[in-house]
């Protein structure tokens, strides 16, 4: 095994680093160090500049535009962009209906989606939790009835990520109600989310943010030629998916730099004896944990590298480590921070034309409140400690 990176490596990572310094706007840039929101108009710019770069899709084959990158060039691109505070790519296009797409899509299919994602003219994101369904996800209602060369759509998804953006939903719906097993007679179709009978409505969460949505399909008309793979074999479809979304969710290029902001913040903030609170022997012994932690996801991430590397097979149920103890690190530096400002962290969003210290005190705590998801989404992290039970342990 092999942890250390080659001349050639190190010599790629130069060269993104140079290429996002000179490239990624300063605007967008600070938007992220603020912790500002995104709009649909940002998060598609970043994208735009990349598709025309040609690096915007680097895991996808060359023929549809990837770069034939190797697996540890992907991921020193994709850390090197968490590290400069680029804004992220919106994964449910390019890094999950996309792969899906080339794994199990037809040519049709292909030709159709693959081009208009790569662009980014289309805008996607996924219908996978329902009210009841979210860690047991295989329990989903929402069901599709085939009448003629139409699926009829009927249900509702629940925390719906950019759902109020979108052009484009990919589903899991239950064409089977009486299949033996649950996760028997699901499908995975593609969805207009301008179809007739579908209706988007805002969750505003604990931060005050319209991030996710609640989506309602009353006899939505789908073409079957929307169906991905085979119908009632969309759990294999799903399965594989969320191998790629918990390999993404472990975001050690953005930890590391908001672990250094954190320093910088805390070696500047007064603590209750007046020193800076980065002085306090509890603050850091805590900080400086994490940090362990951070260099040890780190490690165990270049250790998948280095066997998708060797062996070229795509991640397994062990990548679950990444996305519990990654999230958990992102949760970790948000506390931190609240410990840092202390009572100057404020419970509301700053106010409008708030500058500097004011503003970024200001966004602490909606932030903070923000991050409570992450060891949550892409499925809970009690769920993947599950999986690896069973899949990895053979418990």
């Amino acid at each position: 095994m092999d942890l250390n990176y080659s001349k050639e490596e190190l010599a790629f990572r130069d060269e993104v680093r140079g290429w996002i310094a000179e490239n990624l706007p300063q605007d967008l840039r600070d938007k992220v160090a603020n912790y500002e929101e995104l709009s649909k108009e940002d998060l598609l710019r970043w994208h735009r500049i990349l598709a025309k770069k040609g690096w915007v899709a680097p895991h996808w084959p060359v023929e549809w535009g990837g770069t034939g990158w190797g697996v540890v060039e992907r991921y020193i691109f994709e850390e090197e962009c968490g590290y400069a505070g680029a804004p992220p790519l919106v994964p449910f296009g390019l890094m999950m209906c996309g792969p899906v797409l080339l794994r199990f899509g037809t040519e049709a299919q292909k030709k159709r989606f693959l081009p208009r994602i790569y662009n980014g003219d289309d805008f996607w994101c996924q219908g996978y939790s329902e009210p009841g369904s979210g860690s047991d996800l295989a329990s989903l209602k929402t069901r599709a009835e085939r009448r003629g060369d139409r699926y009829i759509v009927n249900g509702q998804k629940i925390w719906t990520t950019l759902g109020h953006y979108a052009d484009w939903i990919f589903c899991l719906v239950r064409t089977d109600a009486n299949a033996a097993k649950k996760q028997e007679g699901i499908s995975f179709l593609l969805i207009d989310m301008k179809s007739p009978g579908i209706t988007v409505r805002p969750l505003i969460l604990m931060d005050g943010g319209h991030e996710v949505n609640e989506v309602f399909f009353d006899d939505v008309e789908v073409p079957v030629e929307n169906l991905v793979y085979e119908e009632g074999k969309g759990w294999t479809v799903a399965k594989y998916l969320l191998g790629y979304e918990r390999l993404n969710t472990g975001r050690i290029g953005a930890s590391k730099r908001e672990l250094a902001r954190l320093k910088e913040f805390a070696a500047r903030q007064p603590g209750d004896d007046g020193r800076p609170i980065l002085e306090d022997p509890r603050f850091r012994d805590k900080l400086t944990r994490v940090e362990v932690e951070l260099a040890a996801l780190e490690i165990t991430n270049l250790r998948f590298l280095d066997r998708m590397r060797r062996t070229g097979q795509p991640p397994g149920a062990e990548v679950s480590l990444l996305k519990i103890k990654g999230t958990e690190i992102q949760q970790a530096i948000t506390e931190l921070f609240m410990q840092a400002a202390g009572p100057l962290a404020r419970a509301v969003r700053p106010a409008d034309g708030a500058a500097g210290f004011d503003r970024f005190t200001g966004v602490l705590a909606p932030r903070y409140c923000n991050f409570r998801k992450t060891t949550i989404y892409a499925g809970s992290n009690e769920i993947q400690r599950n999986i690896i039970a069973k899949m990895t342990l053979g418990l």
